[in-house]
């Protein structure tokens, strides 16, 4: 069977001495939506950082569309078409959206009007604002804004820790319906959520992490069905 386009595959490792993450594997395919779910402490945040580079894994592999990438830097990772949006200080909030939008596009030596314009029409309000100070916006336009910086370089994978957090139902509902157009585009999606339920409704592929270790692997819907995850995870 064909491995997945994206992998960190048995991972473990952590900061300094400490492992977080025990044997851990998440993985996405091209254009589909994978979560990682699990109580706090899980080490969902730091699974999603191991596969950027953030953090050392020494036992374990990390693989984009076949290549083995565990010992390149975050930066070289970006070069190879990987985005990671953090869960904080993820926008520049002096600069306006639109130059927001432009320091997204460091690495890149072509014209990047045209990916703007697409960055506009997924997010509307973002053409709306774009000469505001993005530091004005509401938390969710902050989102948006940090989604679409990413979009950016035009990755083929967009990796989001924790995109809703602090964000309405509404808003939340919103971020994860353009979550789901990117998708669409054929960019692979990794992503963080405390909102479970919600992710899983959305998602392909559902990890979900205890102790730095995997718990349960299925589809969204899958896991979604089933009472053990529901019971434990998704409160009943």
């Amino acid at each position: 069977m064909a491995e997945p386009f994206l992998i960190g595959d048995r991972m473990t490792g952590g900061y300094g001495g400490a492992d977080i993450l025990h044997g851990c594997t998440v993985a996405v395919e091209k254009g589909e939506i994978a979560v990682i779910v699990g109580p706090n402490g899980a080490g969902k945040s730091t699974a999603m950082k191991a596969v950027f580079g953030m953090l050392n894994v020494h036992a374990g592999a990390v693989r984009l569309n076949g290549e083995d990438i565990t010992r390149l830097s975050p930066q070289a990772r970006v070069a190879k078409g990987m985005a990671f949006v953090p869960q904080t200080h993820n926008i520049f909030t002096s600069m306006t959206v639109e130059e927001n939008l432009e320091m997204g596009a460091f690495l890149r030596r072509d014209d990047i009007s045209g990916t703007i314009d697409e960055v506009y029409r997924l997010f509307p309000i973002l053409k709306e604002k774009r000469r505001q100070a993005a530091g004005e916006l509401s938390g969710g336009q902050r989102q948006q804004v940090a989604v679409g910086r990413a979009l950016m370089t035009r990755p083929s994978v967009l990796m989001l820790d924790e995109p809703t957090a602090g964000v309405s139902p509404i808003v939340m509902d919103e971020l994860f319906d353009r979550i789901i157009e990117v998708a669409r585009t054929g960019i692979s999606i990794l992503m963080v959520e405390q909102n479970a339920r919600q992710a899983l409704e959305i998602a392909d592929k559902g990890y979900v992490l205890v102790q730095g270790r995997n718990a349960y692997t299925d589809t969204g819907r899958a896991l979604l069905d089933d009472p053990e995850v529901r019971r434990t995870f998704l409160g009943g």
